[in-house]
């Protein structure tokens, strides 16, 4: 019989007191061994994946949906990179990330914990299921995963990898539970689960954030939608500048942080905007003059000549999702007061947004990029999986 999503909440529970008291070594060598795992079984990963991809087509599913779903030898290699990077990071839980002595000869610090129990729903992006688990693995918690009914039998093969590798370990396999549904109403029971669920991170389209944001009870946090844009300026090196914008759009139009407009200064217009229209025409990327503040996921390009640097701000202002930005400058004061003006999760100088990614930022991997300011802004690597809180030690002071 099918376990209920309120006994997976239960068994998460109690494995997340487990693993919040390992020590670093045993949950490096889980995320060592996963990713040997992953090598020997990549024939077995990749079938699962070509069934989930095979239905998907018969389905219908979109094109950018279907290159999320889909799993490749280099992205199982990223994946096993992505493991053994996050296994060579410093542990965060038990850092003391702050130590004073008050004036009672307390001494107190403030130390890195776990959140305890972390629940993601997610569609398409099986990747999502080991990178999740490793991260929230790493920070001391124990994980529920729902992703979607498209990716099925890619998630099931690797939760049953990750799983086994848990038990070979001695460490409870409900340190990571994952399970498949499409009923709304099971979601909206695990949305409730106060007490045995600590945070929700839904990674998906529009309509799936809506409805978690509109049924959670458990902390959430999310992004709503990835409107990046790429300010070229009047001190642009406009080869730069067209490498930046072109890949940004075409290296991966279907993700969050692939560049949706590009904003170009006036004095440079006339020598940068006929290049970018030639590198459009040639990259099969449509060039429109509106549609500012729209998330395209497609090989598709918002432009707009603006003024002056403070144009641009504004515009990003009125039109950011607050996911990433880039200027494109060899004026250090003007990069400088781009990155102070603008306030996005991330902000680069002479760089494609798409490095807005937690492998790309030295992470090892991502559990989602929240543009919610509360608790994390930006990619979710570990120390974004835990809290902070209070050990004091005395000498037998009272009050």
């Amino acid at each position: 019989m099918a376990r209920t999503i309120e006994d997976i909440a239960r068994g998460a529970r109690g494995a997340s007191r487990v693993v919040a008291a390992l020590d670093a070594a045993t949950k490096n060598a889980v995320l060592h061994d996963l990713a040997l795992v992953i090598e020997d079984r990549e024939p077995e990963i990749l079938a699962a994946n070509a069934e989930d991809i095979g239905a998907a087509e018969k389905a219908g599913l979109d094109g950018p949906k279907l290159k999320r779903l889909k799993l490749t030898v280099d992205a199982l290699a990223q994946m096993r990179a992505g493991l053994v990077q996050i296994a060579n990071l410093p542990d965060p839980v038990g850092e003391v990330t702050r130590g004073y002595e008050v004036p009672s000869g307390l001494r107190v610090e403030r130390v890195r914990a776990p959140l305890g129990v972390i629940a993601m729903i997610y569609e398409a992006r099986p990747g999502v299921t080991v990178d999740a688990f490793a991260l929230c693995f790493k920070a001391g918690n124990a994980c529920i995963l729902k992703g979607g009914r498209e990716a099925t039998h890619s998630n099931e093969v690797l939760s049953t990898l990750v799983r086994a590798v848990l038990a070979e370990h001695g460490v409870p396999a409900d340190a990571m539970c994952a399970f498949t549904s499409s009923d709304r109403d099971e979601m909206k029971r695990m949305l409730g689960l106060v007490g045995d669920i600590d945070l929700v991170i839904p990674r998906g389209g529009a309509g799936l954030i809506r409805f978690v944001h509109e049924h959670a009870k458990v902390p959430t946090v999310q992004h709503f939608e990835g409107v990046c844009h790429v300010y070229v300026d009047e001190r642009a090196d406009l080869d730069k500048a067209l490498e930046i914008v072109a890949t940004g759009k075409t290296s991966a139009p279907a993700t969050c942080n692939s560049t949706e407009c590009v904003l170009i200064h006036a004095k440079v217009a006339d020598a940068f905007l006929p290049r970018l229209r030639a590198r459009a025409d040639a990259d099969g990327v449509e060039l429109r003059e509106g549609d500012y503040g729209t998330e395209f996921l497609d090989l598709i390009l918002s432009y707009k000549v603006v003024p002056s640097m403070d144009d641009a701000v504004a515009h990003i202002h009125e039109h950011t999702s607050n996911h990433t930005e880039s200027i494109v400058t060899e004026d250090s004061p003007a990069a400088e007061r781009f990155c102070r003006a603008v306030q996005s999760s991330c902000v680069l100088v002479n760089a494609s947004t798409r490095f807005n990614d937690g492998f790309q930022l030295g992470l090892g991997a991502e559990i989602g990029i929240s543009t919610s300011r509360i608790h994390a802004y930006g990619p979710m690597g570990l120390e974004e999986l835990t809290c902070q809180r209070w050990v004091v030690r005395g000498d037998g002071q009272t009050r």
